[in-house]
């Protein structure tokens, strides 16, 4: 069985990506997987923090090119949401050039682009969603999506600033905003919207309880890396 090398690039604070993702990818039936991470200094979810992670990004990714990865996620969605409409597409192939003149053959994918991905794949055009962000920024993640041709139909934003505690954020509680939800005539859930904030464990049951496919940006993130190295997607 062959083994693929994972590059992820995280905020240092996150801790739930770099849990969630190797938890998914080892149930894969043909495939196992290595992570690997570098990491971007950010603590608190504010435009200002993010501006400054997202300006660590080329040092972050030639560090993780040293370890020869076949793939590299960016593992934070709202920091390129926040950029505007398409901000995944610029940042993407931004990546790529840096990687192909450092002389990488790795291929590049962002939660956020992935998220969009992940949804297509479910042709999903009307969608609810969960985001742990203050207000503000839950709201440009929405227009995001929508600039993608997405209708969010509901949303909630659990308001927590202090991405270590987002990490925390217990399972009752994202649950609890989900049920809140208006799911009529929608597609898929986005059960979170946000690599930091878990929600792995609960995907099965929501997907039963809603009786609609539920997704997370850990879950498309998986998605999209498993699609662009030719594997597999189905995973149990």
């Amino acid at each position: 069985m062959s083994v693929h090398r994972i590059g992820l690039v995280v905020p240092s604070s996150n801790v739930t990506v770099e849990t969630e993702m190797p938890a998914l990818l080892r149930r894969h039936p043909t495939s196992e997987f290595s992570f690997h991470s570098t990491r971007m200094r950010m603590h608190r979810v504010s435009p200002e923090e993010l501006a400054a992670m997202n300006a660590q990004r080329e040092r972050c990714v030639m560090e993780i090119a040293d370890a020869a990865p076949e793939a590299i996620l960016y593992a934070c969605l709202v920091a390129l949401m926040v950029g505007g409409p398409g901000e995944h597409q610029r940042v993407e192939g931004a990546v790529a050039e840096q990687l192909a003149t450092g002389g990488s053959e790795a291929i590049i994918r962002s939660s956020a682009g992935a998220l969009v991905e992940g949804l297509r794949a479910l042709d999903a055009k009307r969608i609810a969603i969960v985001t742990p962000y203050l207000r503000p920024l839950a709201e440009k993640v929405v227009e995001y999506l929508e600039a993608e041709d997405f209708t969010v139909v509901d949303w909630r934003a659990l308001e927590v600033a202090d991405n270590a505690e987002v990490g925390c954020i217990p399972g009752d509680r994202v649950m609890e905003a989900a049920r809140s939800l208006d799911l009529t005539d929608v597609d898929a859930v986005v059960l979170s919207c946000c690599v930091q904030m878990p929600s792995l464990a609960l995907i099965d049951d929501a997907e039963r309880e809603f009786g609609i496919p539920v997704l997370s940006a850990a879950t498309a993130g998986a998605y999209s890396l498993l699609r662009g190295l030719g594997l597999p997607v189905a995973i149990d």
